[in-house]
């Protein structure tokens, strides 16, 4: 899998591949938790610009992620997900624990910031 994670500041960005599936977010979830593990991480903003498929391990990378980063005062962002993505995350709930932008620069900005 191409390089998905990086960190910009002190933002996490993980920039989710074309397909959310069971693999992707067990490749995502170890990377992300090493990155969390070994820097000072504010916020992680979930680049959803190249996905046109999510299922529940999705959703459960960004809750699991979420957990993690709220009890640092940290938060969670998702950006430029299409339609069918947004509808994903509002019908789990998810818009009412993360923030959802439609792009990206001004969110990365905040994050560096910090």
């Amino acid at each position: 899998m191409e390089k998905c994670v990086e960190v910009s500041g002190t933002t996490l960005v993980i920039k989710v591949p074309r397909e959310l599936d069971h693999h992707s977010a067990e490749y995502l979830r170890g990377e992300a938790d090493r990155i969390l593990g070994e820097k000072s991480i504010r916020s992680i903003v979930f680049d959803f610009e190249k996905t046109s498929f999510m299922d529940s391990s999705g959703i459960g990378l960004i809750m699991g992620r979420y957990k993690n980063i709220r009890f640092t005062g940290g938060k969670v962002t998702a950006i430029r997900a299409n339609e069918q993505i947004r509808r994903i995350l509002t019908l789990s709930g998810m818009h009412k624990v993360i923030e959802i932008y439609e792009g990206e620069p001004e969110v990365l900005e905040r994050g560096q910031r910090r």
